[in-house]
């Protein structure tokens, strides 16, 4: 589910391709509705494909793109020679409750103009895209937008198409992180943080990650409607994504795993050991998250992972991995937000990161108040600029998707104060 380390090789090569979103002037410029285009039926719609709208039959289906805009102007909105017609259909083209209307013809294939629409502000244009009437089955099929400005000079930021391959992770919105700042040289056995999903942010195709570690991750997901998960991952030290390659003495090994947990192998990003339990968690409730990491003598290490719900009262297991070829502490703590569902990428989503502390291997707690906000390749190319992170009274925050305009200066670090209330955990009791 997580691609926050091991596809940055993958980006890197995605993004070598021409850059749409660096234009001096906004003309002629295409909009891939395949990466910029979402249904109004989210989930239940199949109509958007790399190649943009298709098979668009349900008059009660519609479509919004968005693109970004630096500098206020004049934009016109067309549609050119590969927009594909059965009969006839009149399409609706509206920005700003400013409706436009463009009758296609199958026996007219022609560039049509759909309007001008004066934006006055900067930041993100969202063009609704309607059936109203059609002849034949379908309405057209709709590639991409042709957007165009005489006075609006500037950046135009948008998902770029690399014959598709981005399309998935654009759509996708930009993965927020918090980095957290520990001191060094700290021999970190236990990472402790808290959790909480305000109501209304529990968006299908969420992960809330709260203890990321150098070598793993571990947090909660709403993965369908009836279905939400606490998720704990270890890597393993082979670099892979198929995990049936990995070789017995790399693989992740299974110690214990608490009642009712999954456990098993993952892969596609990177491969490994994975566990998680289906788990209703309720929204505006905070869930305590405790991870457990120790080198053992024989260069491998065990990563232990623990929950605390409040409705439950108790911690609770989840999982153990031992990690070969391996011989750390814990390190590089921090936790991320991301959409895992292309579908769900223009719906926004938020979580609340509260009291982080670790405990060194001499048992002294040590309260951890500082974070740096980093994003993924999406948003530091400025394909996607939906994302923030900050300060929400004692909390870190972190936001995304939705196409909304407040970005936060990546790399930005954040200081909240310090709470003083050290986890009162008797490590020995533990399940």
């Amino acid at each position: 589910m997580k691609y926050f380390k091991k596809t940055l090789s993958f980006f890197a090569l995605v993004l070598l391709g021409s850059n749409l979103n660096a234009q001096e002037a906004a003309t002629n410029l295409a909009l891939p509705l395949g990466g910029n285009a979402y249904s109004s039926l989210h989930l239940g719609s199949k109509t958007i494909t790399n190649n943009g709208i298709e098979n668009w039959t349900n008059p009660e289906e519609y479509f919004t793109a968005y693109f970004r805009i630096s500098k206020p102007g004049t934009f016109k909105i067309a549609t050119d020679e590969s927009v594909a017609v059965s009969g006839k259909s009149v399409v609706e083209y509206i920005i700003n409750n400013v409706s436009k209307k463009v009758t296609y013809n199958e026996t007219k294939k022609q560039s049509l103009i759909a309007g001008s629409w004066k934006i006055s502000d900067t930041g993100y244009v969202a063009v609704k895209i309607k059936g109203i009437s059609k002849t034949a089955n379908a309405f057209p099929s709709i590639p991409k937008l042709i957007i165009s400005s005489e006075d609006a000079k500037g950046n135009i930021g948008l998902v770029p198409n690399n014959e598709g391959h981005f399309f998935h992770w654009g759509r996708r919105g930009p993965s927020t992180h918090l980095a957290y700042q520990v001191p060094e040289k700290t021999n970190a056995e236990w990472f402790y943080n808290e959790v909480t999903v305000p109501k209304g942010q529990d968006l299908i195709g969420s992960y809330y990650m709260a203890n990321g570690f150098g070598e793993g991750y571990f947090g909660i997901q709403v993965n369908s409607a009836k279905e939400r998960r606490f998720l704990f991952s270890v890597w393993s030290p082979f670099s892979t994504d198929d995990p049936k390659s990995i070789p017995d003495t790399h693989k992740i090994k299974l110690l214990k795993k608490g009642k009712d947990v999954h456990a098993g192998e993952f892969g596609n990003e990177g491969s490994g050991g994975q566990s998680y339990l289906r788990y209703n968690w309720i929204t505006g409730n905070t869930y305590k998250f405790l991870l457990h990491g120790v080198p053992q003598k024989d260069n491998t290490t065990t990563y232990t992972a623990y929950f605390f719900a409040p409705e439950l009262g108790q911690w609770q297991l989840i999982a153990s991995f031992n990690r070969p070829q391996t011989n750390t502490y814990l390190k590089r703590f921090h936790s991320f937000l991301e959409n895992f569902i292309p579908e769900q990428g223009d719906l926004t989503r938020k979580v609340l990161f509260g009291n982080q502390w670790i405990c060194d291997d001499k048992g002294n707690w040590v309260e951890i108040n500082a974070a740096k906000f980093t994003i993924d390749n999406t948003g530091s190319k400025g394909y996607r600029m939906d994302y923030s992170g900050g300060l929400d009274d004692n909390s870190f925050y972190l936001r995304n998707c939705g196409f909304f305009n407040d970005y936060t200066k990546f790399k930005t670090l954040f200081t909240r104060p310090l709470n003083n209330i050290k986890p009162n955990i008797d490590f020995n009791n533990l399940p």
